[in-house]
């Protein structure tokens, strides 16, 4: 317990204590809901830390994720985190655990993504987009153009995850975002969803959190 600082604890335990309440109130049913979301706000913390064991749990988070995505019929989700999230973040576990800061393993050398990276990522950001809207309008996905932005930002995310990049965080807050907007819509319809909803509200405390952690870490590495 001592390796997490007294705002970290704070932030998890808030965490899931709102994501717990949300579904004792609004689902008490989709227990597979509350497993995902609890391993998806725990990963996140150990992310901001700049801790490989957060991939680990974010490849557990996909795979409980896309099941829920399906019951929905967000495919979307389902292909983005199934297709892409989940091999990323397994890409990104290896590379994190490559590159350890001065040998720590529980903290990663953080990196400057460069403007050949910077180039690569929003190039294949517009492929991929553009490819997506196609395979989801085909499906007749909920939501497609909501979904389509989730992609986006999505791929974003997990790009600069692997290429060990701070603003890694602040791609997956545009995300959370969206997908708060999206399960609205969704609990709008049924509203066992709120606690999905509840669920990304707390990630993008986190990965707000997470940036800022992030900063600071980058800063002492380049100090040291």
């Amino acid at each position: 317990m001592n390796y997490f600082t007294k705002t970290e604890k704070g932030i998890w335990i808030g965490s899931v204590l709102f994501i717990t309440l949300s579904f004792l109130i609004f689902d008490r049913g989709s227990y597979l809901n509350l497993i995902a979301s609890l391993v998806g706000v725990t990963s996140l913390i150990y992310c901001a830390k700049g801790n490989p064991f957060g991939q680990v749990m974010i490849i557990i988070f996909s795979l409980l994720y896309s099941i829920i995505s399906y019951s929905f019929r967000y495919y979307g989700e389902l292909a983005t985190y199934a297709g892409m999230t989940l091999p990323m973040a397994i890409i990104a576990l290896v590379e994190w655990m490559r590159h350890p800061y001065k040998g720590n393993k529980s903290e990663v050398e953080v990196r400057k993504i460069t403007v050949t990276d910077h180039f690569v990522m929003w190039t294949l950001a517009v492929v991929v987009t553009i490819v997506f809207y196609f395979i989801l309008k085909f499906f007749n996905t909920a939501n497609l153009i909501v979904s389509t932005f989730s992609v986006t930002t999505s791929f974003v995310a997990v790009y600069l995850t692997f290429r060990r990049s701070p603003y890694y965080a602040i791609a997956y807050a545009a995300n959370d975002i969206v997908l708060i907007v999206l399960w609205l819509l969704a609990s709008l319809e049924d509203v066992k969803y709120v606690s999905v909803l509840a669920c990304f509200a707390a990630f993008l405390v986190n990965d707000i959190y997470g940036f800022i952690n992030w900063r600071r870490m980058e800063k002492r590495q380049q100090e040291n």
